[in-house]
């Protein structure tokens, strides 16, 4: 800080206590979850050694991660088939889902007719529809993208949708006054206003393909080499290997965070020059 810097905040008390609050929130955004999370492994460990807890049933934090160490060739494979099949799914779900949203967008007799479709894939229980998979498709990995699908599907398809619709009617009137077609309103108007409902729906999204995905394979029962993290909780399970259990469970969340990290810093980095859900506040 200069000095030019440092008086001018000597001259403003106001501004002094604005910039000691935001430098505090800044450190405290990272530094207090970090804290909770090294206190919550502590107190799990602790609980093993007070109540001397076999390793079968409930595993020392210590005993996990070096489960995630000499395991980590069948973990991490395992992990990489289970992103794969989330991340095929997510992008079948956006190009799905914004697609028939456009759709809808164009026609209120199309929305009117489909719509409904949409909400019974959405509250139908995937473990009700795999069977009917099961039967008409033969290929796995078909099998899981699908249910990973359907439950990413509707997110980005009811969010979309609400930001087209959601457009200013009197901005709507102008471009109509000015001759704007509905491909050029569709393209200067609607599809930039619907982007911040995009997004948020896509982060939404992001979440539920990894957990279809998983909740997809213990359906399926899948098995082998090739299978996901899913099969390898199954498996440990039978074989009582709880410290396999957790470490796979500790990929699954890692992931998740993770894709939920990368879908907000792509919002962000999108919305932050003219969104104000993306501009700095005011205080």
């Amino acid at each position: 800080m200069t000095a030019t810097e440092d008086n001018a905040l000597k001259l403003d008390p106001e501004e002094a206590r604005r910039v000691r609050q935001e430098r505090l929130e800044h450190i405290g955004k990272w530094v207090l979850p970090m804290a909770i999370m090294v206190l919550a492994i502590w107190f799990w460990d602790r609980i093993c050694v007070w109540n001397g807890i076999p390793q079968y049933i409930l595993p020392r934090p210590g005993v996990v991660l070096q489960t995630l160490h000499d395991d980590a060739g069948l973990l991490f494979s395992s992990l990489l088939v289970t992103l794969k099949i989330t991340f095929l799914s997510l992008l079948l779900a956006v190009i799905g889902g914004v697609g028939l949203a456009v759709l809808f967008a164009q026609s209120k007799w199309v929305e009117m007719s489909f719509f409904p479709f949409a909400i019974v894939l959405q509250v139908t229980p995937i473990v009700a529809i795999f069977p009917l998979i099961n039967i008409y498709i033969n290929n796995q990995t078909t099998k899981l993208l699908l249910c990973a699908w359907i439950v990413a599907f509707f997110p980005i398809l009811s969010n979309t949708t609400l930001g087209l619709n959601s457009v200013d009617r009197n901005l709507r009137d102008l471009f109509k006054l000015n001759g704007a077609t509905r491909w050029q309103q569709l393209r200067y108007l609607r599809l930039p206003a619907a982007m911040p409902y995009f997004l948020g729906g896509l982060k939404i999204a992001g979440g539920l393909s990894l957990i279809g995905a998983v909740v997809a394979e213990f359906v399926a029962g899948a098995q082998g080499q090739s299978s996901g993290l899913a099969s390898r909780i199954i498996e440990a399970g039978y074989r009582l290997n709880a410290p396999r259990l957790f470490a796979a469970l500790i990929l699954i969340s890692l992931a998740g965070i993770l894709i939920f990290l990368v879908l907000s810093l792509v919002s962000h980095l999108i919305l932050r020059r003219w969104h104000e859900s993306a501009l700095k506040q005011e205080r």
